[in-house]
């Protein structure tokens, strides 16, 4: 026991653990928010199109959500172990916990769980975070704050002071990783804007980057385990670092991602009208126009005398249009009728382009 109340060795307020990283409770809001706003939308879509977007949805912004998440996680590479272990500087206490060493692309958690949790009269559950900028100064902080002897021989395996150079390793994987991946974010963004635009194809062939740059991600992470590993040695026991759940979820997106991009080529290939259908785009709003208001009406006053058969005309070309305003003014400058109000001949069919040229 120490000298300040059963807590050793310096400090008379336990240590804080490091719990959830507020960077992925942020992407996690910020997407949940995006998702719930989107599908929103649904219920003013009909049929089996709901199904459709509500597939689309979800699944884009799944991989969004995924890819700036892998970003930010602490399990890239992981190892844990359990044994027996000396607790703290100055002090021969051994402690029976859990270790475990959790690799991210910007640092690394060293947790410390005890196996019963409280011993010695103290609970024992660390989860320490080292980034690799600031490494020396965390690591210094460490020592003085007098944190468990395991979490300071990993910690120390990490400093560019280390024989086992680790930390060059695992920085500048890490740095690479990382930039492959806001580069896939990028292609992701840019192909929900040409699922927006009847170019569908190019959507696709982006989607399929986007696999391309997260597969590139985890290339460049892989690379360190073609140098040779350090072993971690506590008490008796050792352990070495694997692939964990960030590096098999890029895999997972990345085969994904190559799947959608792949099967929306194809089928813009093969049926690319149905494609854009399907997406809603590629649809000329005047045609739509036409389609909708392919009649037109005239008043009966003015065309006195004029044979027009049936009423409900069809006018579809400006000629037409123009060959019948001709007749009317024709027949009102024969009658020589003052006009005081102004004439209206409402002829709907026509596109508001041709109309306002005429002007």
């Amino acid at each position: 026991m120490t000298f300040y109340d059963d807590i050793y060795p310096f400090y008379t307020v336990q240590r804080t653990p490091f719990i959830f990283s507020s960077r992925l409770l942020t992407i996690i809001l910020v997407f949940l928010v995006l998702a719930v706003s989107l599908l929103l939308i649904l219920p003013g879509i009909r049929g089996k199109s709901r199904l459709f977007w509500t597939f689309r949805i979800v699944t884009s912004l799944f991989i969004g959500a995924v890819i700036v998440a892998l970003n930010f996680t602490n399990d890239w590479a992981e190892a844990r172990m359990t044994t027996k272990a000396t607790y703290k500087s100055f002090s021969n206490a051994v402690v029976n916990a859990e270790i475990g060493l959790h690799v991210g692309l910007y640092g690394i958690n060293v947790t410390l769980k005890g196996n019963p949790v409280v011993q010695f009269n103290e609970t024992i559950d660390y989860n320490e975070m080292f980034t690799w900028h600031d490494t020396i100064e965390e690591y210094e902080e460490a020592l003085e704050k007098g944190l468990p002897n395991p979490i300071l021989y990993i910690a120390e395996k990490f400093t560019p002071s280390s024989p086992c150079g680790l930390i060059f390793q695992y920085r500048y994987s890490g740095r690479y990783a990382s930039a492959t991946l806001w580069t896939a974010f990028c292609c992701w963004m840019l192909a929900n804007i040409l699922f927006s635009m009847p170019v569908i194809r190019y959507a696709g062939y982006m989607v399929v980057a986007t696999a391309a740059f997260i597969f590139f991600s985890m290339i460049s992470f892989t690379t360190i385990m073609n140098v040779p590993q350090c072993v971690f040695y506590i008490g008796t026991d050792s352990f070495e670092t694997e692939y964990s759940h960030s590096f098999w979820l890029a895999l997972a997106t990345g085969i994904l991602c190559t799947l959608i991009g792949l099967l929306v080529v194809m089928l813009d290939f093969l049926v690319p009208e149905k494609m854009k259908e399907a997406f809603s785009v590629g649809v000329d709003g005047c045609e739509d126009e036409d389609d909708s208001y392919s009649e037109g009406y005239l008043n009966s006053f003015f065309l006195d005398g004029v044979t027009i058969s049936p009423v409900n005309l069809k006018v579809t070309e400006v000629s037409t249009f123009m060959r019948v305003v001709r007749t009317v003014f024709e027949k009102i400058s024969n009658q020589q009728i003052i006009i005081l109000l102004p004439v209206n001949i409402s002829i709907i069919c026509l596109k508001q382009q041709q109309f306002l040229s005429l002007i």
